[in-house]
């Protein structure tokens, strides 16, 4: 009979090896898409609303779940007010008064939803698509790498009260936490598409937890500067890029998802992570932090039912882009079915010192056509040199998503953590 021990140690090194194989890409014992998420919200009547958001909202607010809202125009929250949102509340976006939510400086959200009870934000329209409002606007008083540490947004809002930036790197902007942002980023005439959500000068108080953006016209989640942390983010099938990063932003993202799809993409790019510090190097303080981003267990995914044949008809590009003088530290993720994982900006010289600043560890290349390369040059040979160094352990395979993943194509509950014993592939 076996000591106590000895089953001790059996039970204890089987949770160990199962958490190890899982601990690259999304991770969790339990499946955290569970009950708020939704991937199919072009199916869900979410009833008529009864009352309306319009104008400024100058007071502290509440929203209730009893009520369904429609939100008329650009709703501007200011004068340092809080708006409340309950749990499980519903807010439709008005698609002829392309709405929008703006959280001024000084102004904060506390939208905490539950996992059985999310908050969300929708299309008015009968038949759903993605542009079909403006989206979300907070704005806080966290430092950014622009001059004078201060810009504004435009989208067509009032500028007057779309400034952000600042010197509170501890602002609090409130919480966002169980929501789902859907059918977001309206084209304003003559300018860009609005993004789902975009956070800009935010600071590090601020909760920003379990929010999924589907179908999004413009980028899914856009930051701008700021020193903030992100965890159990979903991006599913936006338009636009997955996730942007600009503008001095320092920021660490957890344990977060991107379901790509071939053919919903945009003549302007299409990414799941863009990291930049700038547009134009005239706007931009260099004495500033410039952008730098942690990003530890994404899993970004295409989900192509022939990733071969979309990659050959050119419909599949890069992953990841990386711009010159940011910052990228990628640990522990999941890129697969892309062409290639990652791009560099032609303008960054590769060298030691750069490539310092851009790391990828104990990473999962998946069916990839390429690995790593510079922009507008087909040898890799220097940098799959340094990323396929074993000190990296960085790991290759070409396996398709239904092997790759324990459930890829139930759309009412799947599971995109990697199946067990999937990283047994070489990384040679």
């Amino acid at each position: 009979m076996k000591s106590i021990s000895q089953i001790t140690y059996m039970v204890l090194f089987i949770v160990f090896s199962v958490n190890a194989q899982q601990e690259k890409g999304i991770t969790g014992s339990n499946n955290w898409l569970n009950n708020w998420t939704e991937f199919k919200p072009n199916k869900i009547d979410y009833g008529e609303p009864n009352q309306i958001l319009a104008g400024t909202i100058a007071v502290n607010t509440k929203l209730y779940k009893k009520n369904k809202y429609i939100l008329q125009g650009s709703v501007y929250v200011v004068n340092n007010a809080t708006l409340t949102i309950e749990p499980g509340t519903v807010i439709i976006g008005d698609y002829e008064s392309t709405a929008a939510l703006i959280i001024t400086k000084g102004a904060t959200i506390i939208a905490d939803g539950l996992e059985t009870d999310p908050i969300v934000f929708t299309s008015n329209r009968s038949v759903k698509r993605a542009g079909d409002w403006g989206g979300i606007v907070i704005l806080g008083n966290a430092p950014i790498n622009k001059l004078d540490n201060t810009s504004s947004v435009n989208y067509g809002l009032d500028t007057s009260l779309t400034s952000y930036g600042g010197e509170e790197t501890n602002s609090n902007s409130g919480i966002l936490r169980f929501v789902r942002i859907e059918f977001a980023g309206k084209k304003v005439k003559g300018k860009e598409n609005f993004n789902a959500l975009l956070l800009a000068g935010i600071g590090n108080k601020t909760i920003l937890e379990n929010i999924m953006v589907g179908y999004s016209a413009g980028d899914s989640f856009e930051i701008f500067g700021g020193d903030l942390k992100l965890n159990k983010m979903v991006s599913f099938k936006s338009r636009r890029n997955d996730f942007k990063f600009n503008y001095g932003t320092q920021c660490k993202i957890n344990n977060s998802l991107v379901i790509r799809a071939s053919y919903i993409t945009s003549s302007l790019g299409s990414r799941c992570i863009d990291v930049c510090s700038y547009d134009r190097k005239e706007e931009v303080d260099f004495s500033k932090k410039q952008t730098s981003v942690i990003a530890t267990n994404l899993t970004l995914v295409n989900n192509s039912e022939n990733i071969n044949a979309d990659i050959q008809s050119g419909l599949v590009k890069e992953a990841i882009y990386i711009a010159e003088n940011a910052s990228f530290d990628f640990k522990r993720s999941v890129i697969s079915g892309f062409n290639p994982a990652v791009l560099l900006s032609d303008k960054i010289e590769i060298n030691e010192e750069n490539l310092q600043k851009i790391r990828f560890e104990e990473m999962y290349f998946n069916f990839c056509r390429g690995n790593i390369f510079t922009e507008y040059n087909s040898n890799n040979e220097d940098l799959e040199n340094w990323y396929g160094n074993g000190s990296f352990s960085n790991v290759y395979s070409q396996s398709d998503n239904n092997e790759t993943f324990i459930n890829f194509t139930d759309e009412k509950n799947p599971d995109f953590r990697l199946r067990i014993g999937k990283i047994t592939a070489s990384n040679d």
